[in-house]
């Protein structure tokens, strides 16, 4: 998706429900300077941020990412698809994560699935926090998942499913590259 498409979405849903930056920030939980830098910069947040918005806005995830909308069913091939962003992590100190979006264009979905590839951390992972539920499947290199207080770490093959209002986190483990499936339901 075309950098800055995005925050123009997100700033039109916020226009279309009369809200200041300051009152989506309120409701958010989020800086508004950062959804200020999305709206004019196109800054790329990761998901999080934007499954709190989505939610504030009354609408769902893919209404910012969708270009167009598809038949059922859905198919994405794993030799066509390409990355729909890499997102930076602690205010754009560090390369956190590639994503692609294998939901794209279906139009009724309750869910949102990606293939994800994890670069390992340079910089001090963020917990993060919002309404919904994450399903994660790891299919190579080892993931850190930070839960609450918990912190587990899984191999290819494992998988984890939990409460995603519990602050957590996300990231490659053991200094190496990480890909997971993941899919993340949120209700509106």
């Amino acid at each position: 998706m075309e950098r800055g498409r995005i925050g123009a979405r997100i700033k039109m849903w916020r226009e279309r429900k009369n809200l200041t930056v300051e009152q989506l920030a309120a409701k958010t939980a989020l800086d508004p300077g950062f959804i200020r830098s999305m709206e004019d910069d196109g800054a790329s947040p990761a998901l999080g941020p934007l499954v709190k918005l989505a939610r504030a806005l009354g609408t769902r995830l893919g209404t910012f990412t969708d270009d167009e909308l598809s038949d059922d069913p859905c198919i994405t091939r794993a030799t066509e698809r390409t990355p729909d962003r890499a997102v930076q992590a602690s205010g754009g100190k560090c390369l956190a994560m590639t994503y692609h979006h294998l939901g794209r264009g279906k139009a009724d979905r309750h869910m949102e699935p990606f293939f994800i590839r994890l670069e390992p951390e340079a910089c001090e992972p963020a917990l993060s926090s919002h309404e919904g539920e994450e399903f994660i499947v790891v299919v190579s290199g080892q993931v850190v998942l930070r839960y609450g207080q918990e912190v587990h770490t899984l191999a290819a093959g494992d998988s984890m499913y939990y409460n995603s209002v519990v602050p957590h986190h996300v990231g490659a483990g053991g200094g190496q590259a990480a890909e997971i499936y993941a899919v993340i339901h949120v209700p509106f």
